[in-house]
């Protein structure tokens, strides 16, 4: 077969397959060299019924650190769940490399099994998972009513909906109750158009992605059996989507799975500077003059796969190493987990630096940088900013301190007159807002029309 074309430096996690099937016979060992080859650094091996879940856990037991197991009855067979074999799937629910229970939920497509007899096997496998605290992997099939009742009487917070088929509504709902979308090899189908959408917008922390090998090969596969080693074609398809390089995706989501399958290492340190796209993020403090109720930073330590939460505060040599050389990147953005000119001092010294190696700058503030320092700092930065990206988050001042819950008085007051004298520095000023119910959006485009800045709508969503 034609290898495929995944060269890179980084890595993936393939969160659904099937190498136990018997359409990896008589190549299974060849099929997991390719995907290691390929940059899959772990492969979720699904089991489907009893008999599939001990063959999952055989290939967890001979490729230990790369394949793992789980457990669980799929609705298609769920007419065959008895008493008897829910204990046996419980007794290979704790054996070592098994992850989930899964492959388990509601398929009203075929109909394999009366479906009053799914709903049942699925609450008693969900309650598996919940007395092992192991996650689940869900498979809905135009069962969306169904499926959203049942995990929300469940109670579990911790899952995957597999291979994604259903609509918006239904994929914001599972988020809520914490459960990840998996995009699978569909993406890359030229009729996909729903779940095209469904995959520009689900927010990073609910993003997976998997290959459902030896079904659903990604184009320019199709029609051929799938293998883990594909799903490159998948990710570079979902990166094209949402606007991002294929490394962002894949560093996304395999931070993702690791949470979610608590398998392999977190990074542990808070990242000094991140790239997105063409750009370069400075991370140089995690202090905030605002606690906003939308900020991802209450809730995650990730924006984009890398971990945020800093240790301490780097100093100005600590940014220039992690920098290396600016003029590699469309702009260097101070932005990160906090706002960054409660620094001052340390962003105009960076800054100069930035500048006489040839960079382009961004600030992105809440504007509250006169307050913090009790003057007006702008002219100061004239010269060394090319360009601020400002928060305005309300379109008055009663939502502006309901929902972003700023240390000082008269906040929303000084956030509109720091935009003011943004644009006597630079002429590329936008102001931006997030997309909470709570907040007038054609007020605040028709403020930012009166300033004469750019204006940017932040959508708001599960993750804040």
């Amino acid at each position: 077969m034609r290898e495929t074309s995944y060269q890179n430096n980084y890595s993936l996690i393939d969160t659904h397959c099937h190498l136990d099937m018997t359409e990896f016979d008589s190549d299974r060992d060849e099929v997991i060299k390719r995907a290691i080859n390929a940059g899959i650094e772990r492969i979720i091996c699904i089991g489907t019924d009893y008999e599939s879940a001990r063959k999952c856990i055989s290939l967890s037991r001979k490729y230990r650190d790369t394949v793992y197991a789980t457990v669980g009855l799929h609705p298609h067979d769920a007419r065959l769940y008895t008493s008897e074999y829910e204990e046996k799937l419980r007794t290979l629910a704790r054996e070592d490399g098994v992850v989930a229970i899964g492959e388990i939920g509601l398929d009203y497509h075929y109909d394999n099994s009366p479906r009053q007899i799914q709903q049942e096997v699925f609450i008693k496998q969900l309650s598996i998972a919940r007395e092992l605290n192991l996650p689940v992997v869900v498979h809905s099939r135009e069962a969306k009513a169904d499926t959203l009742r049942i995990l929300k009487e469940s109670g579990l917070t911790r899952g995957v909906m597999h291979c994604f088929s259903g609509d918006w509504q239904m994929a914001e709902e599972a988020m809520a109750m914490g459960f990840y979308i998996s995009i699978a090899g569909p993406v890359t189908f030229k009729n996909a158009k729903r779940l095209l959408k469904i995959t520009a917008s689900v927010p990073d922390d609910y993003l997976l992605v998997e290959t459902d090998a030896p079904y659903l090969t990604p184009v320019p596969y199709r029609g051929k059996r799938n293998e883990p080693a594909f799903l490159i074609h998948t990710v570079e398809r979902i990166a094209s989507i949402r606007g991002v390089r294929p490394a962002d995706i894949a560093r996304i989501t395999t931070v993702n799975a690791r949470r979610l399958f608590r398998i392999g290492k977190l990074p542990e340190k808070g990242t000094l500077a991140y790239q997105i796209r063409d750009s370069l993020y400075l991370n140089i403090t995690n202090r905030c003059s605002n606690a906003c109720t939308f900020c991802i930073r209450f809730h995650s330590d990730y924006v984009k796969g890398h971990n945020l939460r800093l240790e301490y505060e780097p100093d100005i040599e600590e940014l220039k190493s992690a920098i290396g050389d600016p003029s590699r990147f469309k702009e260097i953005v101070f932005c990160g987990y906090g706002e960054p000119l409660i620094r001052l001092e340390l962003v105009k010294k960076l800054c100069r630096w930035i500048k006489a190696k040839g960079g382009r700058i961004r600030i992105n503030t809440n504007g509250h940088g006169n307050l913090i320092h009790k003057r007006n700092i702008l002219p100061e930065l004239k010269g060394l900013v090319d360009a601020f990206s400002i928060s305005l988050d309300a379109h008055d001042e009663q939502t502006y301190n309901r929902i972003c819950k700023p240390l000082y008085r008269n906040a929303f007051k000084a956030v509109v007159e720091f935009i003011k004298e943004a644009k006597t520095i630079t002429d590329d000023v936008t102001v931006t807002v997030v997309s909470v119910p709570e907040v007038d959006i054609d007020k605040c485009r028709r403020l930012a029309g009166e300033l004469g800045v750019r204006f940017r709508v932040r959508e708001y969503n599960v993750v804040g």
